[in-house]
């Protein structure tokens, strides 16, 4: 092709180029479009949504909204002013006023940002009448939280104003505006929410608002949040939490054929409307501050204990699964297990008399288990071959690991393997007897309360369980999410789980939790206690043991299953086993019969352990 030909080629080809280019800026690309933004004599208002409620299984209302007034400001509008009139309209301090006008102008001075947020109904007349002096700033309407039954506040969370960090991230907020924080306000923020609409308000050259702009063609309208129901039983949430006051614990109560969270207590807590409105930043610095009573700490998920004696149960299915044992086998127990020169203690009471599987759960005996476990290691061929067989067959009940559940928090506790025993013993030598502790429950084994109540819903269920979830149903959504509705199955076969289950039923009806029986309902359960020691400045110190219950019923047709952790609450079946069975006849009876119990349970109180302990860590910390 000649050299002219190719440079007209060449020319029509760019013109095309251009030509299509500026078509479709002007027909398709809605971003150059003209924007009620680019008109200076418009304002943009918001109009927020209505938060979704927030109801438990039973359809009972647990949060709903209230009218709140917030401040808002428009930088660029903002004309010179008495300072400290307007502070004193407010209620602020001078540098609060420059704060926070610097930093909404900062990140927008056209965008209306919230200046001062959640005003009261009664400041909010008082304003209204005012606030026309001043130029830039308006009142704009908002839906607050409201709790009218003061409970769950660990579960439901709370809302807090966005922050910068936020803001990087999710481009739909604006400073000042409010999203959830924790809990299930945090987790189901996109659903809550609803969408914001937009009103875009005309000025005249006065600065005077005169109507909607362009009749309002470009207003959007504010789509309401959905309303959800959880998978709480409220009234048991309130029961629970009646039992524990004076304690430190947390309680999960699971239904074992869902997966669905009955309960989800922790102790102590906080009154969630603490964090609502303009008190809630001082409340909050006093919650989060507390490091003695850690009210903001949900120990249902957070809090890693050793399990203790309920540990033993999986113990007892692994060693069935592993043909290490049969029900019928037997041990025996001289006040303890010896290995070496050393002595696990016992206190199950058998003394020289054969004790076979059924007989050592209800009675708990360590020595039992203590040969349990170290037959399944020495099973193969190292160590480090048998741990890691017995780790897997103890993660499959849903240990050592985040469950995935529909919550923001939590820890997965920790089930040892043979990197973690490499790494604490570098130079080798470990074998089953330098981790026998693992065998009741104590060593290096962490679990959390919902854990617990997790693996007891899978012994009820005679080998599997469905994720513990909090989540019921979207109002108006069909949709959910479907891995809750999947089984999730241990490494243990079916029938092993008969003998273990025949021993946990005993354990109420002649073992250790016999006193905490309810009569007409046949419950499985095992007490524990779990050690509850501190480091202090290199020094090992012992405090008041913690009690740990953990139970199902009906046996044969579960529906409910617990687990029960009280700090310092001594054996398990001083404070935890009551609380468990207390739990189980008002869920499945709806009354108590035993007002004795029930008395005793909720007006005893821990709170003197609590004390001691401080004065203790204070003491051994000061020795130094």
């Amino acid at each position: 092709m000649p050299r002219k030909s190719l440079l007209y080629f060449l020319i029509i080809i760019v013109g095309t180029i251009f030509l299509v280019r500026l078509f479709y800026i002007q027909v398709f690309a809605s971003q150059y479009r003209q924007s009620p933004l680019n008109n200076s004599a418009v304002t943009e208002k918001y109009v927020y949504p209505n938060r979704g409620y927030i109801y438990d299984r039973n359809g009972k209302l647990i949060v709903t909204n209230q009218a709140s007034y917030d401040v808002m400001i428009i930088p660029k509008d903002v004309e010179p002013l008495d300072t400290l009139e307007f502070c004193g309209l407010l209620n602020i301090s001078k540098q609060e006023f420059l704060k926070q006008y610097h930093k909404t102008k900062n990140y927008s001075p056209r965008i209306p940002s919230v200046f001062l947020a959640q005003v009261s109904k009664e400041d909010y007349a008082y304003l209204q009448e005012k606030l026309y002096k001043y130029k830039g700033f308006y009142i704009q309407k908002r839906n607050m939280r409201k709790y009218p039954l003061n409970t769950s506040s660990n579960v439901l969370g709370y809302l807090s104003e966005v922050n910068e960090r936020i803001l990087l991230k999710n481009p739909y907020y604006n400073l000042g505006e409010l999203i959830g924080y924790q809990g299930v306000e945090k987790q189901y923020e996109n659903v809550l929410r609803g969408k914001k609409g937009v009103r875009f308000i005309q000025k005249n050259r006065f600065n005077k608002e005169i109507g909607a702009y362009k009749n309002g063609i470009y207003d959007t309208l504010p789509k309401p949040g959905n309303d959800i129901y959880l998978t709480l039983d409220i009234e048991l949430q309130q029961y629970v939490e009646a039992l524990m006051s004076h304690k430190r614990g947390g309680v999960v109560a699971i239904e074992p054929s869902s997966g669905e969270i009955l309960t989800l207590v922790s102790t102590p807590s906080y009154n969630p409307n603490m964090l609502v409105g303009r008190k809630r930043s001082k409340n909050s610095l006093t919650l989060f501050n507390d490091t003695i009573k850690k009210p903001m700490l949900n120990r249902g998920l957070q809090a890693q204990y050793p399990p203790g004696s309920p540990f033993k149960l999986v113990n007892a299915l692994i060693g069935l699964q592993e043909n290490v044992i049969t029900p019928d086998n037997t041990f025996y127990c001289y006040h303890g297990y010896r290995y070496g020169s050393r002595k696990m203690a016992c206190h199950c009471g058998i003394v020289g008399s054969p004790i076979n599987l059924n007989l050592g759960i209800y009675r708990s005996c360590n020595s039992y288990f203590s040969n349990v476990y170290r037959r399944i290691i020495e099973k193969y061929d190292s160590p480090s071959e048998g741990m890691d067989v017995w780790s897997d067959h103890v993660k499959s009940f849903g240990l050592g690991n985040f469950l995935g559940y529909d919550l923001p928090s939590g820890q997965k506790g920790l089930v040892p393997d043979s990197k973690l025993y490499k790494r604490m013993y570098p130079n080798g030598g470990w074998r089953a007897v330098t981790t026998i502790s693992n065998a009741i429950g104590q060593g290096e084994v962490l679990t959390t309360p919902i854990q617990l109540a997790n693996m007891t819903a899978a012994i009820a269920n005679r080998g599997f369980y469905f994720i513990p979830h909090i989540l019921k149903s979207i109002k108006d959504s069909t949709s959910f999410v479907s891995k809750y509705r999947d089984p999730m199955y241990t490494t243990i076969d079916k029938q092993h789980f008969e003998p273990v289950i025949e021993g946990m039923f005993d354990v109420f009806e002649k073992g250790t939790a016999r006193m905490s029986k309810v009569d007409g309902i046949e419950i499985c359960g095992k007490t524990g206690t779990s050690e509850n020691s501190k480091r202090i400045n290199g020094e090992k110190v012992q405090f008041t043991d913690h009690s740990i219950f953990v139970a199902f019923a009906p046996k044969d047709d579960p529906k409910i299953a617990i687990a029960v952790f009280v700090e310092n609450g001594y054996w398990g079946s001083r404070w935890a086993a009551p609380i468990a069975s207390l739990m189980i006849e008002k869920y499945l009876t709806g009354q108590i019969k035993r007002d004795w119990l029930e008395k005793r349970i909720m007006e005893g109180s821990l709170e003197e352990e609590y004390s001691n302990q401080l004065q203790i860590e204070s003491y051994v910390a000061k020795k130094e």
